[in-house]
Parts: C-alpha cells; structure tokens; sequence
C-alpha cells in the first residue's frame, strides 16, 4: 500500500471515531423488531429495574452505615445483599390495613398511578449500540420518540397523581399535607428541570434520546452545559423527594407524609417507585449530560472498540452506579430544608438562573451560525455571566431584609403591646400577625370536649 493510501486510510479512520459511528442507532432504527424481541426487551427493562431498586436499597443501607459508623445489613445473604429481597417478602406478608373512612377506590390505585409510570419512563433510556441478538439487528433500547425526553417529564407529572390522591383518599391532615406538599414541590422543580433540557435540545438539535447520545460523540454536554448540569442535578433531587428535598414525606413534622395510611403492599409500590425514579433520573442524567453509553476519553481514546458491542452497557451501568451513589452520597451528608427555602430555590433561583442561561446559549449558538469567532463570543459571554452574577449577588447583600427585624408578638390577651394604644388586639390581627396563618383554636379537643365515641375495633378492615 502506497504512502498516499495509508494516509487517507487514517484520517477516514480519525473522522469515522470522532463523529458516531456507522452502526450507531438513530431515529429510523425503531419499529422494526419482531414482536418477540421487543417482549424481550420489555422484560429485561422490568428485570435490570427490579434488580436495581434491590442494589439501591442495599447499596444505600450500606454506604450511610459506613458513614454513620455502623456496619449496616450483613446478615440476609453474602454481605447482606439479599436484604432488599427479604423485605419485599415481608411487607408482601404484613397485614393490609384498609383505615374505614377513606375512599377505597382511590386509596387502592394511588400507588399504581404512582408506580406504573415509573417504569414507562426507562422505555427510552438507550442502553447501547446496536447489537445482534439471535441473528437480528437491534439497538439496546426499548424504543425512542421524537420527543423521548418530554416523555419522563409527562411520566414524572403522571407520577406525582398518585401521591396527591394517596394524600386526598387517606382522610388523613397528615396525609392530605403530604400530597399538597408534593404537588407544589414537582411542579416548581419540573420547570426548572424543563428548562435545564432547553440547552441540551439547542446543542444536540433533537428531543431524541438517540440523537442527544450521538451529538455526544465527540465532547459531552456535562462540559459544554455545565450550567445546565447543575441545574438538573437540583431538580433530580426535588423531582425524586429524596433528602434533602424530601418535605413530602418529612417524619419530623408529618408522621410519614402521604403513605402515612399505608402498609403492605400499597406501601411497597411507593418505597417501589421511589427508587425506579431515582434510577430513571440517574440514567436520564448519564444520557442528556454524561455521554450515554459511551465511553469516557480515556478508554475510547485507546480502545477503538469500547464504544461497540456488549461493553457500552457497561460503560452506561457504571455511570448510573456512580449518579446513585451521589445521591445516597447526599441524604448521608445533608439536613433537610425547610419548606421556604424549598419553594425560594425553585422559584427565585433555578428558573431565572435557567432563563438567563438559556437566553446566553441561543445566542451562542445564533452567532455560531452566522460565523462568528466562537472563541471570542465564549471570552465575551463568560465575562457577562460573572457581571451578572456579581450584580445580583451585590444588589442582594445590600437589599437585606430592608432593616427590618421580625419580631415576636407578646401575649396580647394580658394586655400586651399588640394592640393599637396599648388594647388588646383584635383576632383578626393576631391572625395576621407577621404575616402567617394561624391555626383555629377552637376545636373540640382543645377544650377538653369529644365527639368521638369509643368503640372496640374489629379485626378486618378498620
């Protein structure tokens, strides 16, 4: 072979590794598998799911243990990795308590809504390449849409039914604030997480999972959007109210939140659909951020074929290994927040945060088209962005609280100073004294009076 050819030969090999390559699945891939296969793949998504909430469950028991400075499960199985399994049999054998009151319809599919659409949500995660199975050519993935993305955002929103019906059909103040909680808590974290997409969609040009791994071919959103990163980083952990963003289910001050009612079972599809979410997350972040299953530059740089085959599969189960411990990384180390500073993050942080980022990379990406020096346009947007942030962290120190100092209301029933020229005040006001409701006062039990009557409960649903 010729000086001449061997060149040619490698920079066709150099192009074909920098961009996705020949084999790569795209869009057009799809609904074209026999109906056996897609059952397969259907079955192998709900499997490598289960499989992962029994890991999660036992990886997390065991990390916080360590930092703790306990040993954590160790008796159910080889290093207690059968702990996960013996407690699904046995809530599966607990007592199914049915409280009388509740509406039962509802209060029995509360946690299907809840678990049900937890599990479409991984349809679309892509696991790897294309690959043969039994002499057919398939992509390891159960299948992709246009609009993939939008899928686990419409499939979160469908999730968080459950929850506020579990909340409404228990009867149950604490049950009903969890689910109120919830409500509020998603949908001020899934516009932001919404708007974290915005800039991936710019940069890849689809909605299609697919796609976005193979815009990523070359260099990972994670660090041309870091911004973007962070943002849905937040968001994951308020979309999965998991610590320290879990206000919906905070023992501290609502017994169990909105399974507060629940047992067995019933139970057992919440504590279920926690955890799929928690992987559906985890894996939604290694796709849109990290690469998908793709392998990181040093492995891809040195091995030409870690990104084909069976081993991009372990490439991707790593990565969503590695998210997961990162979240139990977290509810080992941080307090819970308050449910101000909850709402405050969401709404006057992570969207205008978003907003302005998103503004910031459809400029980017409009210059960039217009052909425009990118190098230049970066030096020039970085330094807006730190103007921006030193401005409103100024304006911010110097606003305060305006010199203002809450201060606590005295006892005005003794003649305290809450009243106008030293009367008592109203009610009205001290109802609206600093600014928060207060409670009514005048229920029965508060005065020593009760309009229950005692009853010996019978076994069965009670």
């Amino acid at each position: 072979m010729s000086l001449h050819a061997t060149l040619a030969t490698a920079a066709t090999e150099v192009t074909a590794a920098a961009g996705p390559a020949a084999t790569d699945p795209t869009l057009g891939t799809f609904g074209k598998d026999p109906w056996w296969l897609i059952g397969g793949k259907v079955l192998v998504i709900f499997v490598f799911l289960v499989v992962t909430v029994l890991m999660s469950m036992w990886m997390e028991r065991r990390v916080i243990g360590r930092m703790q400075l306990r040993v954590g499960p160790n008796r159910a199985g080889p290093f207690g990795l059968l702990q996960g399994l013996a407690d699904g049999v046995k809530l599966a054998l607990k007592e199914d308590i049915v409280p009388r009151q509740v509406d039962k319809i509802v209060f029995v599919l509360a946690p299907i809504i809840s678990a049900v659409p937890a599990f479409i949500s991984f349809a679309i995660i892509p696991f790897g390449p294309t690959v043969s199975v039994f002499g057919h050519q398939t992509a390891l993935q159960g299948t992709d849409l246009p609009v993939a993305v939008l899928l686990v955002l419409a499939m979160s929103s469908m999730g968080v039914y459950g929850i506020v019906l579990a909340g409404w059909s228990s009867m149950s103040p604490y049950s009903l604030l969890g689910g109120l909680r919830s409500s509020a808590q998603v949908i001020s974290y899934e516009i932001a997480m919404g708007l974290s997409f915005v800039a991936v969609f710019l940069f890849a040009g689809t909605m299609s999972t697919t796609g976005i791994v193979n815009a990523q071919a070359d260099k990972w959103f994670v660090l041309l959007l870091f911004p973007s990163f962070l943002v849905y980083v937040i968001t994951m952990m308020g979309e999965s109210n998991r610590i320290p963003f879990d206000l919906p289910e905070g023992e501290g001050e609502l017994v169990g939140g909105f399974h507060t009612e629940y047992s067995s079972l019933k139970f057992a599809m919440f504590f279920l659909a926690e955890y799929i979410n928690l992987a559906t997350l985890s894996a939604l972040c290694t796709t849109l951020f990290l690469g998908g299953w793709r392998a990181p530059a040093p492995i891809s740089t040195v091995w030409a074929g870690a990104n084909q085959g069976w081993w991009p599969v372990l490439w991707f189960v790593i990565k969503l290994v590695l998210f997961i411990f990162f979240f139990i990384w977290l509810r080992g180390t941080l307090p819970r927040v308050r449910y101000d500073q909850l709402m405050k993050l969401g709404w006057k942080v992570l969207m205008p945060f978003s907003l302005g980022w998103i503004l910031l990379v459809a400029t980017i990406r409009a210059l960039k088209n217009e052909g425009y020096d990118m190098g230049r346009i970066s030096i020039y947007s970085a330094v807006a962005l730190g103007v921006i942030i030193i401005v409103t962290l100024v304006w911010e120190t110097a606003r305060g609280d305006g010199g203002k100092e809450k201060q606590i209301i005295p006892d005005v029933a003794g003649g305290g100073a809450g009243g106008v020229g030293g009367q008592p005040a109203a009610p009205a006001d001290v109802a609206a004294a600093g600014g928060f409701p207060v409670p009514p006062m005048d229920a029965p039990h508060y005065h020593g009076k009760t309009t229950t009557s005692r009853k010996e409960v019978t076994s069965g649903l009670h």
